[in-house]
């Protein structure tokens, strides 16, 4: 029994060790993350290759991690190089691997591991100076209900009557609904969120009641007290406090006030993707909750996702946390708003793992620096209107009144959760992220934004589902029905290989889902659209994405982006929407790719795949997904038919009709005028939009329509019938044919009069004179005579002129306020980006 007891102990300190990464020599050591298979000991692959063995990555099974000194580990990373390669060969010709007497053949991934690098950023908000709202008095009866709250519940912190966020007597429903929740007893006892920041004050009076050590490491310094070193390590410690900090004299109360919270420190220094993966893992039995408000840069230029080493973690944590049912991960949706910048050019932000949530203010105001997007679930309070959260600060007795951006609605999110998952522990982390969809509440219904859903939700890309509401979220949590396994279905990947037309064209390709497709995948309930393509460009900020479901929903993936300026296009970059939630997958799906400015870049559509995520049929048939891999550009395509109709220009079944003058969600995505420069390939299923002129219906093309269009598809429609415009185009063949004829007749009579009087060549030069010609309103784009001079009917103008509709300014956020002047906006971006997000 003892025996048995000790063996268990050393395991259990085995698997803590192997979740706290030692510190490694970086100045003289070149690090290599490998995945080796189960039945292989990392030892013995270590001898194999000459490497030290540094240790398991977190709690990422069969990940290790080995080392090498920098001056031999070229060799190295050249024999992993040809491992993977001979991998894809054998997997390629079908050759079936099995075991090896070779260690090196159980080398299934690996990444040589780049330099720490400060890549993350708190999202705090970008002004710490508020212009306090005026001293309105709330009315009487509200105060009454907080009086009431407060007396009942024995609330006794002092700034608890500022949180207006727990409850607001001012604007009454501006605030998360909680209180009654409180008032049954619930108040997120048995559940641990880690704060993923950097640091947290354990010793302040506000958070030592609930401060969970179990959870805590600080991957910054190597030490197991996440404490606050830095002078302005403080953002996670105003985090923490918005979900745990304790009810007592000490400020205020967090959401979950009777829940635990832990600190994971990785924002204070550069840290490499080693120490990332353990942290988003970190004690990930003990660890409910995952509360990121972090991200890459908002400046409105960067794009950056995590490694494949952190996107392993993450689905490990959702796979294999708190006892199967998954971890949790919340995080805040970014601060860039005013740059442009939009959360879908985030990693985290858009993972199909995350709950992405945006803010709202005491006044129900969207703040013009949370970002939108179509991966954006939930909106929570945070500051702006003239206020924001008041919370712990650092110090034994310390508040604070500013906490604000994204950065303040995470937590109050993650708190929400907590105590939905108090009164029901067997939540899964999808069974949560249907909670949210089910009971958030729209807010600005009439701004213009939102889109209603087949199933009778609203979305919008500034709000998500709308605002988070804890009493319904906890109330609907205690009787849900759980969700079965996630299933998925990846579409081939569709080869377009196309140049983008600018302007106000689009590039169109299709992919039709088809139920034996979803039935095959054992695939019910759509949940999660995510779409990975591939764009070369060189200057990344003209592009814009759109997706439209087979219902008409629009999700917009990406918006073009005034500061992004990189040469380069989208490079296996993942999109993702929330937007068509429980809408019906199958039918035909569309990527619409615009180059949104006629200038002088230029780009063109790669490839593209359509990923569905979603609830299984049947749970005792679904399988885990993979782990995520790099991408392998050797992948097989699929041959898809051309297209002969073009898209419409909006979503005709879904958007609400609208007034509003800056309603702009409704429409194509930066549409402006442009010229017609498309040729279709026979390879892929392309279209042109076209300032919304169709050239049939708008229904999925069949194989007998693509044949029946007899004209190649750039040509203009005119809007008429197929015969017509045969006729049309034939009458136009004979007009040019006879003023060619007309003009070598002319040509041969002047070679002629020339032979007989060279004067006559004069007379002829002042005809064809361009200085002598004069602009005359014409007709049909034909030569005409005038006064005995030839004239160009539409000299001087240009084909925009004459047949572009009226300019429609380009999609754009809601609330995005970008300057104009790209000066002043780097000087305002590097001034921001100095302070925390």
């Amino acid at each position: 029994m003892r025996l048995a007891g000790g063996i268990a102990l050393v395991l259990g300190l085995a698997s803590a060790s192997s979740s706290r990464p030692h510190p490694r020599s970086l100045e003289s050591r070149d690090f290599f993350a490998l995945h080796i298979d189960a039945t292989t000991s990392p030892d013995h692959v270590a001898r194999s290759l000459g490497a030290r063995y540094e240790g398991q990555i977190g709690q990422l099974a069969d990940h290790h991690t080995f080392s090498l000194p920098r001056d031999q580990s070229q060799d190295l990373t050249t024999l992993l190089e040809n491992i993977k390669t001979n991998r894809k060969l054998r997997r390629r010709s079908g050759e079936n691997s099995g075991r090896s007497a070779d260690p090196l053949d159980a080398i299934l991934w690996s990444e040589k591991l780049a330099p720490p690098r400060q890549r993350l950023q708190k999202r705090a908000p970008p002004s710490t100076e508020f212009t306090r709202r005026s001293e309105d008095s709330p009315e009487k009866s509200a105060l009454d209900i907080q009086s009431n709250i407060v007396s009942t519940l024995g609330i006794n912190d002092p700034i608890f009557k500022d949180q207006w966020h727990l409850f607001n007597p001012l604007q009454l429903g501006h605030d998360l609904n909680v209180t009654g929740i409180w008032l049954e007893g619930i108040t997120g006892e048995g559940i641990v969120t880690a704060i993923v920041d950097d640091g947290l004050d354990f010793d302040s009076n506000d958070l030592k009641p609930n401060y969970f050590a179990e959870g805590s490491w600080d991957f910054n310094e190597h030490g197991p007290e996440p404490r606050p070193l830095l002078s302005d390590d403080r953002h996670g410690t105003r985090c923490s406090g918005e979900i745990g900090a304790a009810k007592n004299d000490a400020c205020g109360v967090g959401v979950a006030y009777g829940s635990k919270v832990a600190g994971i420190r990785i924002l204070s220094k550069p840290i490499d993707d080693v120490d990332e993966a353990a942290a988003i893992n970190y004690e990930f039995q003990k660890n409910d909750i995952y509360s990121c408000s972090w991200g890459p840069i908002d400046d409105g230029a960067t794009m950056d996702a995590p490694g494949v080493l952190i996107k392993r973690a993450m689905v490990n944590g959702v796979q294999k946390g708190r006892g199967g049912k998954g971890s949790i991960f919340v995080f805040a949706a970014g601060n860039g708003a005013q740059f442009g910048d939009n959360c879908n050019f985030d990693g985290y932000t858009n993972s199909i793992y995350s709950v992405t949530v945006g803010a709202i203010d005491r006044q129900g105001n969207h703040p013009s620096y949370s970002e939108s997007c179509s991966a954006q679930l939930v909106v929570a309070y945070s500051s702006g209107s003239g206020d924001a959260i008041h919370t712990t600060d650092v110090g034994h007795d310390s508040c604070y009144s500013n906490h604000g951006g994204t950065s303040a609605a995470g937590p109050l999110a993650a708190g929400s959760i907590a105590l939905a998952l108090s009164a029901r522990p067997d939540l899964t982390w999808r069974d949560i992220q249907y909670l949210m969809v089910d009971t958030a509440v729209p807010v600005s219904e009439n701004d213009g934004t939102w889109q209603t859903l087949p199933s009778g939700r609203k979305f919008s890309h500034d709000w998500g589902f709308g605002k988070v509401d804890t009493y319904s979220l906890v109330s609907k949590a205690r009787t849900w029905e759980l969700v079965k396994p996630q299933a998925y279905f990846h579409s081939p990947w569709q080869r377009v290989h196309h140049n983008i037309p600018q302007g106000s064209q689009g590039l169109i390709s299709r992919f039709t889902v088809t139920a034996d497709q979803l039935k095959g995948a054992n695939f019910d309930r759509l949940e999660h659209v995510t779409v990975t393509m591939n764009i070369n460009h060189s200057r990344r900020g003209d592009l814009s994405v759109e997706l439209r479901s087979p219902s008409g929903i629009v999700s917009h993936l990406s918006v073009a982006r005034r500061h992004d300026k990189e040469p380069v296009g989208y490079i296996d970059w993942t999109f993702m929407s929330v937007a068509h939630w429980g809408e019906p997958a199958v039918g035909e799906w569309t990527v619409v790719v615009k180059d949104t400015e006629v200038n002088e870049f230029s780009g063109e559509f790669v490839d593209w795949r359509l990923n569905l995520w979603g609830e299984a049929v049947d749970a005792s048939k679904q399988h885990l997904h993979p782990l995520p891999d790099e991408h392998d550009d050797d992948h097989p395509y699929e041959e898809a038919h051309v297209a002969t109709t073009t898209l419409p220009p909006g979503p005709s079944k879904t958007a609400p009709p609208t007034n509003n003058p800056d309603d702009h969600h409704d429409r194509p995505v930066n549409q402006k005028p442009g010229e017609p420069t498309v040729t279709q390939p026979a390879d892929a299923e392309l279209e042109v939009v076209n300032n919304g002129t169709t050239t049939g219906d708008a229904a999925s093309p069949s194989k007998s329509d693509a044949s029946d269009n007899y004209l190649s598809s750039y040509l203009p429609t005119f809007g008429a019938s197929k015969r017509t415009q045969i006729w049309i185009y034939a009458s136009l063949a004979m007009i040019i044919v006879f003023f060619i004829g007309l003009g070598v007749f002319f040509q041969i009579q002047r070679l002629k009069r020339r032979r007989t009087n060279p004067q006559d060549d004069y007379e002829f030069e002042m005809i064809e004179d361009e200085d002598e010609m004069h602009p005359m309103t014409g007709s049909g784009g034909r030569t005409q005579r005038r006064g005995g001079e030839l004239y160009n009917a539409f000299a001087g103008e240009s084909d925009e002129e004459i047949f572009s509709d009226d300019e429609e300014k380009p999609y754009r956020d809601g609330l995005a306020n970008i300057p104009e002047n790209d000066d002043e906006d780097a000087s305002a971006g590097s001034h921001l980006l100095s302070e925390k997000r």
